[in-house]
């Protein structure tokens, strides 16, 4: 209302099973220029009718950070953790599902099957502050007290989490990073439930649903050597290089002069 400009970073994408799916679209129509991940979603913010000049395809920002960061050795991350890397290593990440009334249940669903992985080692970060939240973090504390496999964190932050996802073996849960970051380390995700649900994904993410057998029968392809070995070959969807020098040199030249007069772009549609 005061005609500032805004920028949108990741516009046009879909989480069809979270709230940010709604919030996502309603500050795209709020902004002015838009910086998206992909071709896919570039088109989407076109048709929702901002002017194809001022969209562009840049890349995923946060996948400069694995390039631009020193991540720490196995050695440095073990010891900043206190946790010891076995032969099977998985990070396990999971959100509200905000749209749904089960999380909890489906939660457990997927503890009742990392009990059913032999030789597995578990990092867990917990859950996001959605509603529903508390109650996953309180259930991963009880799990993680009774077994001796386990290590919780509230947060890893950015500089160890990336380190992580150099020395597991998959992203597990429902947290984009799964999605969007794992790729670039050419590890598995298995991807649980509908809240990723309409995101473009890389070959490595294995969907299933939130049950029991399907997670343990997700992990029985992660560890087969059909799957390990097209691993090396993934290409992240999401990544482009010096993504942000890319924003910083639009903005740059991007003439702001009546930006926040917005006028609808009727893109045609098939």
């Amino acid at each position: 209302v005061m005609n500032i400009p805004v920028a949108h970073l990741s516009g046009g994408e879909l989480t069809y099973g979270a709230i940010d799916d709604s919030i996502r679209h309603a500050v795209t129509k709020m902004s002015h220029l838009h910086f998206t991940a992909t071709e896919e979603y570039r088109q989407r913010v076109i048709r929702m009718g901002e002017p194809p000049e001022r969209v562009f395809n840049v890349g995923e920002a946060g996948l400069d950070n694995i390039r631009s960061l020193k991540l720490l050795s196995k050695d440095e991350l073990q010891k900043s953790l206190g946790f010891t890397f076995g032969k099977k290593n998985v990070l396990v990440t999971y959100h509200p599902v905000t749209h749904e009334k089960e999380s909890t249940n489906q939660f457990q669903n997927l503890l009742d099957a990392l009990d059913e992985i032999e030789g597995l080692q578990i990092i867990f970060t917990k859950a996001n502050a959605d509603a529903g939240g508390r109650a996953i973090n309180q259930m991963i504390d009880q799990y993680a007290k009774k077994r001796q496999n386990c290590s919780v964190y509230t947060s890893l932050g950015q500089l160890r989490y990336l380190s992580a996802l150099q020395y597991v073996d998959a992203v597990v849960g429902n947290s984009s990073s799964g999605i969007v970051e794992a790729p670039s380390f050419h590890i598995g995700t298995i991807n649980i439930g509908n809240r990723q649900e309409g995101r473009t994904q890389a070959e490595s993410v294995i969907n299933v649903p939130a049950e029991k057998e399907a997670i343990i029968e997700a992990f029985k392809k992660l560890y087969s050597e059909e799957f390990q070995n097209r691993l090396p070959h993934i290409k992240n969807p999401y990544e482009q290089r010096n993504v942000s020098v890319k924003i910083k040199n639009i903005l740059k030249k991007s003439d702001l002069t009546g930006i926040t007069k917005k006028i609808f772009y009727d893109a045609e549609c098939p």
